[in-house]
């Protein structure tokens, strides 16, 4: 009898090693985002993650060379979650409500609130400071994060062209920059405060120049 209730039994379940990958990988990300939070990047160690995270350093280092490329992986992830929970709103693409000047704002607002959300702070400052020191990392965190973004940008100031409201011959990705790189030049350097004053401030002056206006012109 025993031995036929021990026949009845359900076989064993074989771990399922995806699963448990997965579920490192994410904890990973987390010490690494954690850590440069808490400690700062070059105090942030490799050895320091594995430990925070619960796994072998030699764990880290069978997916990822680098501390750097650690930060850069969670840190993407980390942007892939913010767009989900806030919908994807302007994920690819910014809205086009006919007004580019309302719209660019309105991302723009989105952009200062992500900038200053601790989750986001640390790190990026981190990953863009390296970027400069390490070129291909730089190249990487370009290619894969700002890219992206810097081409909504471009696809709706042409956008706007079709439509009329800039000129021809305007070149989008020169005209984008007036407006995002003095906010990241900001944010970075610690010049000024950024806000959506600040922001709405930009795009005024982006698209309608600081030029004295003759008037009757």
């Amino acid at each position: 009898m025993a031995a036929q209730k021990s026949a009845q039994k359900s076989p064993r379940t074989v771990p399922n090693s995806t699963r448990r990958s997965e579920k490192s990988r994410r904890a990973i990300y987390d010490a690494a985002l954690a850590l440069v939070g808490e400690v700062g990047y070059p105090r942030t160690t490799i050895e320091g993650i594995a430990a925070r995270a619960g796994v072998g350093k030699q764990t880290i280092y069978r997916w990822w060379s680098s501390k750097a490329d650690v930060l850069l992986e969670a840190f993407l992830d980390l942007s892939e979650q913010a767009s989900r929970d806030a919908g994807a709103e302007y994920e690819f693409a910014i809205p086009d409500t006919g007004d580019l000047a309302a719209d660019l704002k309105a991302v723009l607002r989105l952009t200062v609130d992500q900038l200053k959300d601790p989750r986001f702070e640390a790190p990026s400052r981190a990953l863009a400071a390296e970027g400069v020191v390490d070129e291909q990392l730089g190249r990487v965190f370009v290619a894969k994060l700002l890219e992206p973004s810097l081409q909504l940008y471009v696809d709706r100031v042409r956008a706007a062209q079709e439509a009329g409201q800039v000129r021809r011959e305007v070149d989008p990705r020169i005209a984008l920059e007036l407006w995002v790189s003095p906010l990241a030049q900001r944010w970075l350097q610690h010049t000024g405060p950024i806000s959506y004053e600040y922001t709405d401030t930009l795009v005024d002056y982006a698209l309608h120049g600081i030029a004295s206006r003759t008037v009757g012109a």
